[in-house]
């Protein structure tokens, strides 16, 4: 019989109601494991370090909109010190400059609060088991709209992509960077999200990228986009 496997959780997050309704979140997802809850940014710093290597979460939810040392600067610093833990951001707003603030600080992903508990268990998975970088639909949109006025990459092949990328991959890539999410690109292709979870990855590996933000900042650059 195989062994259930757990996944070490943190959070970091200032708000009392927030950090409660996270921990309900959780109750119902049981392949968590919560190492611990922070109420800012220093609190969590502290709280890694009382932690044995082995004991760290693997992934933390790091609340954005805290006062004094706020998430993004709590993450920097974080990964400085603990390459091996991931962060996800949350936050209450789709705002422009933190989305980038968040991934420059090296957070894997970037999630609405309000998402419901099977996004959160979706997101982590996608992190850990397919190095994905999990983003909510409206925080990508907003991504995409920042670097570019019209969010959709060209129908039409492009010279720019590398040969190996599949007529396929192309056809995800594209709905990628207009911020679908695996389970919307399965259910419009007709194929399982395991299977869009692959081809993403294979587009990840063969254009030398970590993140959906890297992605979409590269059809930006390439002119990918109409």
């Amino acid at each position: 019989m195989q062994e259930k496997q757990y996944f070490r959780i943190a959070l970091a997050e200032d708000n009392n109601v927030s950090r409660k309704s996270f921990l309900q979140k959780a109750q119902m997802i049981p392949e968590w494991e919560i190492v611990f809850t922070s109420v800012n940014g220093n609190d969590c710093m502290d709280k890694l370090g009382e932690l044995d290597e082995d004991r760290l979460p693997q992934i933390v939810f790091m609340d954005i909109e805290m006062p004094g040392v706020n998430g993004c600067q709590t993450i920097a610093m974080a990964k400085a010190l603990y390459p091996q833990v991931s962060f996800i951001a949350l936050t209450v707003f789709d705002d422009d400059d933190k989305i980038f603030e968040a991934i420059k600080a090296g957070a894997c992903g970037y999630l609405l609060k309000h998402e419901e508990h099977t996004v959160l268990k979706e997101a982590v998975m996608n992190v850990l088991e397919f190095g994905g970088a999990p983003m909510s639909p409206a925080i990508a949109r907003k991504a995409l709209q920042l670097l570019s006025k019209a969010p959709v990459i060209a129908t039409q092949e492009s010279t720019l992509l590398p040969e190996s990328i599949t007529s396929r991959e192309k056809e995800i890539l594209q709905y990628t960077v207009s911020g679908w999410d695996a389970k919307r690109i399965a259910a419009k292709l007709f194929i399982s999200v395991l299977t869009v979870r692959k081809h993403i990855s294979n587009i990840y590996e063969k254009l030398h990228v970590q993140s959906k933000a890297e992605i979409i900042n590269m059809a930006h650059k390439n002119h990918w986009i109409k």
